[in-house]
């Protein structure tokens, strides 16, 4: 049996899945399996992994899509590892990620995951120090000690400090909390974060920069972004957290994706829910909630233009 299960999910990612799949070929510590499990992807995939003879490879391919957390629960319910993990088709683990997070977690057993920090890499693979450097910052790491993180809840739901793919975790503990929520296709990481701070878990971080976690551009289209902030409402929706502190900025965090999401279904032309969604999360932003309403009274086929113009206006 393995001692570290990785998965790696993909979709339609061809072109970068080989660039992951080598980087955990590469790790200094080999005594690992790889689940790649594949949600219908329609391009070259299956003959990418068809070249991929080494034993410890492990390819599922769903026929048909059946969605972003489904698949990842796949991946999990075939590992047979002690510790498991699981990173993008898109971002790579530098060769000593496994090396350095194991022996952690086989020195004390009374933690239940270890998160590093991560580099940022562009579609070349080339590592921006600067970009990582405002990363880091931007979601706390910068500021959490090595160690283990006392504040756990705070640290993964207002800083969102740990990034799942720069996580290794035991395998049990995801086993105790079922690991992802099924059918989510958006914040089923920051989802399964809160519920192993919620229920009592323990994680150590480690702040070396272990894994490279890849910026590229995309298709930002309308529909994604309405699926990400329903998502998002429904992951907020899920908790009502005792400490005021953390209720009060769930509560915020809720009225501001109401807000967001308002807006846009009001830009594509979901008028109704969305102006209940803008008056519902109109104390995040009044300037902004009278605006979108203001503009909700324009015919369908202009809002997107005209709701450009006020993006542009306010930079």
């Amino acid at each position: 049996m393995p001692k570290i299960s990785i998965c790696v999910p993909t979709f339609n990612r061809v072109n970068l899945l080989s660039f992951a799949i080598e980087s955990v070929l590469q790790q200094t510590y080999q005594d690992f399996e790889l689940i790649v499990c594949d949600d219908g992807s329609q391009d070259s995939t299956p003959e990418l992994m068809s070249q991929y003879i080494d034993g410890r490879i492990k390819y599922i391919r769903h026929p048909q899509n059946i969605g972003k957390s489904n698949n990842m629960r796949s991946g999990f319910d075939a590992a047979e590892g002690e510790y498991f993990m699981k990173f993008d088709d898109d971002d790579r683990l530098t060769p000593d990620f496994l090396s350095r997070t194991v022996v952690i977690l086989e020195k004390d057993s009374s933690l239940d995951f270890v998160g590093t920090d991560h580099w940022v890499i562009d579609l070349n693979n080339f590592r921006d120090e600067e970009k990582t450097q405002k990363n880091s910052q931007r979601w706390g790491r910068t500021s959490l000690s090595a160690g283990v993180v006392d504040n756990l809840l705070e640290v993964v739901f207002v800083n969102q400090s740990f990034q799942i793919g720069a996580t290794l975790f035991r395998h049990q503990t995801l086993q105790e909390l079922g690991f992802m929520q099924p059918n989510w296709q958006n914040c089923e990481d920051n989802d399964l974060f809160v519920r192993l701070a919620l229920a009592g878990k323990k994680g150590y971080y480690l702040p070396e920069l272990l894994m490279e976690y890849r910026f590229h551009p995309e298709q930002q289209g309308i529909n994604r972004a309405i699926r990400y902030l329903d998502d998002k409402l429904r992951y907020l929706a899920n908790y009502k957290f005792e400490s005021e502190k953390l209720e009060k900025i769930r509560l915020q965090r809720v009225r501001e994706t109401q807000l967001l999401l308002g807006l846009r279904l009001i830009e594509k032309g979901e008028t109704r829910r969305g102006r209940d969604l803008v008056l519902a999360g109109k104390s995040f932003s009044p300037a902004k909630a009278w605006t979108g309403l203001g503009l909700s009274l324009l015919p369908v086929r202009l809002r997107s233009q005209a709701f450009s113009s006020v993006r542009r206006m306010r930079g």
